[in-house]
C-alpha cells in the first residue's frame, strides 16, 4: 500500500504571513495491514476520486493526486478573562499597538493568554518591528504557564530555527504536550511527522490516532487528511462513507480541497447516494476559488453535459483558466480545436476576463 503524499503548510495561533511553516512529503512506504471494519477517516492522498471522460458515459473515478490542503487561519478564541478579551478585540479589529499596549501589561502581571499574543504580535509584525527572538521568549514563558496555544507556536519557531537554533527534539515535545491539552494545530503537525518518518519513527496508525483527535476537534485541513485514510485504509480500515463524511465536513468551512474531492464522491456515487447536481455546485464554486482542478472537472462536466446542461463555451473557459495552472487537457485541446471560430473566440474572451488579462 502506498502512503498518502503530502505537502502542507501549517499554521499558528492567530497566524499571519510571517508564521512558521512545516511542510512534509512523505516516502513511499508500505505500513501494516489495516484492522478489520472501523469507523474514521483521514487526509494525505495519493489516489482521489477523480471524473474521467468517456463518450456517451459518467464520469469515473480514476487514479490522479489531489492537491495539498491549503493553510489556513485559525484564530484563538476568546477566553473567560475580560482582560484578554479587550486585548483580543483590538487585536481582532487590527489595533495591533493598542492590543500590544493592553497585552505587555496583562503579561507583566502573569496572564500567559497575553505573553502568548506578545508572541503573536512580535512574530509577525503587528503593531511593531518583526522580533522572533522576542516572540520566542513570550511564547516560551506563556509555554512555562502551560498555555497550549503558545507551546504550538514555539514548536513551530523551533522547527524552522526562527529566533533562535533549530532544535526538532524540543519541537516535538512541545507539540506533545499541546496536543495532550488538547490544542489540534499541534495534533495536526505531530500527525504529519508521524506520517513522515523523519523526524520521528514512521508510524502511520499513531499519525491517524492524532489526525482524529484534530478532525474532532473540528480543524478543517485534519478532516481532509483524515478522510484520505479512511478512503485510502491508511492507518485506519477503508470506509468510503466516513471519508466522505469528513470531506463533507471539511466542505463546511470552505477547504477549497475537500470540496474538490467532497464533488467527485458525489458526482459518482462513492460513499454516499449519487448527487450530480449537488456536486455541479461545488465543483463551480471550487471552481471560482481557484481551484485548477475543480476547473478542469466543471470543463468536463459542461463540454459534455453530464449532471448540467451542455454549455461549450463555459466548459472550454473553464478548461482554458485549468491550463494556465497546470491542469491541461491533451482531449480538451482537441475538442477545442473542433470548436467553431465564432464559439472558441467567445471561449478565449471569457477565459481572459476571468483571468484579469487582455
Amino acid at each position: 500500500m502506498k502512503l498518502p503524499r503530502i505537502t502542507i503548510l501549517a499554521t499558528l495561533l492567530l497566524t499571519a504571513p510571517a508564521a512558521a511553516q512545516l511542510q512534509i512529503t512523505p516516502p513511499v512506504a508500505t505500513p501494516s495491514a489495516a484492522p478489520a471494519k472501523e469507523k474514521a477517516k483521514e487526509k494525505p492522498a495519493t489516489k482521489p476520486h477523480t471524473i474521467t471522460k468517456k463518450k456517451d458515459a459518467a464520469p469515473k473515478p480514476s487514479a490522479s493526486p489531489s492537491p495539498a490542503p491549503a493553510a489556513t487561519v485559525i484564530p484563538a478564541p476568546p477566553t473567560d478573562n475580560s482582560n484578554v478579551d479587550l486585548v483580543y478585540g483590538a487585536y481582532q479589529r487590527g489595533q495591533y499597538k493598542t492590543a500590544l499596549e493592553l497585552a505587555t501589561a496583562r503579561a507583566q502581571a502573569g496572564d500567559a493568554k497575553a505573553m502568548t499574543m506578545l508572541g503573536e504580535l512580535y512574530s509577525n509584525a503587528m503593531g511593531i518591528r518583526r522580533d522572533y527572538a522576542k516572540a520566542s521568549q513570550w511564547y516560551k514563558r506563556a509555554s512555562d504557564a502551560g498555555d497550549r496555544e503558545a507551546m504550538f507556536a514555539l514548536a513551530m519557531l523551533r522547527m524552522s530555527g526562527r529566533g533562535g537554533p533549530v532544535d526538532k527534539g524540543e519541537a516535538v515535545k512541545l507539540m506533545a504536550s499541546a496536543a495532550k491539552l488538547g490544542e489540534p494545530k499541534a495534533a495536526y503537525n505531530l500527525a504529519l511527522l508521524y506520517l513522515d518518518g523523519q523526524t520521528l519513527p514512521q508510524d502511520v496508525k499513531r499519525s491517524a490516532e492524532l489526525l482524529r483527535q484534530a478532525a474532532d476537534a473540528g480543524l478543517p485541513e485534519a478532516q481532509y487528511a483524515l478522510a484520505t485514510f479512511y478512503k485510502e485504509g491508511t492507518g485506519v480500515p477503508k470506509d468510503p462513507e466516513r471519508a466522505v463524511r469528513l470531506l463533507q465536513a471539511a466542505t463546511l468551512t470552505d477547504n477549497v480541497d475537500a470540496e474538490v474531492e467532497y464533488a467527485i464522491a458525489l458526482f459518482n456515487g462513492t460513499g454516499t447516494p449519487k448527487n450530480q447536481p449537488a456536486a455541479v455546485a461545488l465543483l463551480r464554486k471550487a471552481s471560482r476559488q481557484g481551484s485548477a482542478i475543480a476547473q478542469n472537472r466543471l470543463a468536463w462536466v459542461l463540454i459534455n453535459g453530464v449532471g448540467a446542461q451542455m454549455d461549450k463555451i463555459e466548459g472550454f473557459k473553464w478548461h482554458l483558466v485549468a491550463k494556465t495552472a497546470g491542469k491541461g487537457d491533451p482531449e480538451l485541446d482537441k475538442q477545442l480545436s473542433d470548436l467553431s471560430p465564432d464559439d472558441r473566440a467567445k471561449a478565449e474572451a471569457a477565459a481572459r476576463k476571468w483571468l484579469g488579462t487582455k
